[in-house]
């Protein structure tokens, strides 16, 4: 004798009528709270550490702590992996992923141009002055209008090098300051 196929279908009800179903308050369905290793949690030490988590994304946060060097070197290694982190092979040709994310249409220039923007806001925090900020967002500019243009957009982002060219205007503007 087989099962009918509603039973596979349908769960079954019980005979009493009502849901087969446990029934707990909040309190009473939940159990302790166990780590990897086994050991129970206490809710209290729990709540604390809730409490004490946190992200921070302003001067404390995960890059607020660098020094001036620290960030101009990482503003140095983000514009060299955006605009000449590869040679295309045969060549001597140069090329980042700036070149490469601005192959898809509209949203890869903008993603880029937004990275180049972000590079002007930190040299912006760093002291840098109008003029040079001013530079440099002329260069992201031309570099984001013309990289619109599909293809030929893309090869003179290759060429043009905008997030080089503004590490170089603010390293020149740095090394004229006066070191304190």
């Amino acid at each position: 004798m087989g099962m009918p196929d509603d039973d596979i279908l349908a769960p079954r009800k019980s005979r009493s009528g009502n849901s087969s179903r446990a029934r707990f308050s909040r309190d009473e369905a939940r159990g302790p709270i166990i780590d990897q290793e086994g050991h129970e949690i206490r809710p209290e030490s729990l709540e604390q550490g809730f409490r004490e988590f946190r992200f921070e994304f302003g001067q404390g946060g995960p890059f607020g702590n660098l020094t001036r060097e620290q960030r101009i070197a990482r503003l140095e290694a983000i514009a060299k992996l955006l605009d000449v982190a590869f040679i295309l092979p045969g060549t001597n040709i140069r090329y980042g992923i700036d070149g490469l994310i601005g192959l898809i249409p509209v949203v890869g220039d903008i993603i880029t141009t937004a990275i180049s923007l972000w590079l002007v806001r930190e040299a912006r925090a760093l002291g840098a002055p109008w003029h040079i900020t001013a530079r440099m967002l002329g260069n992201v500019a031309v570099d984001g209008v013309v990289g619109l243009v599909p293809f030929a957009g893309d090869a003179f982002d290759v060429m043009f090098r905008a997030n080089m060219r503004n590490v170089r205007l603010l390293r020149r503007w740095l090394e004229k300051q006066p070191r304190m």
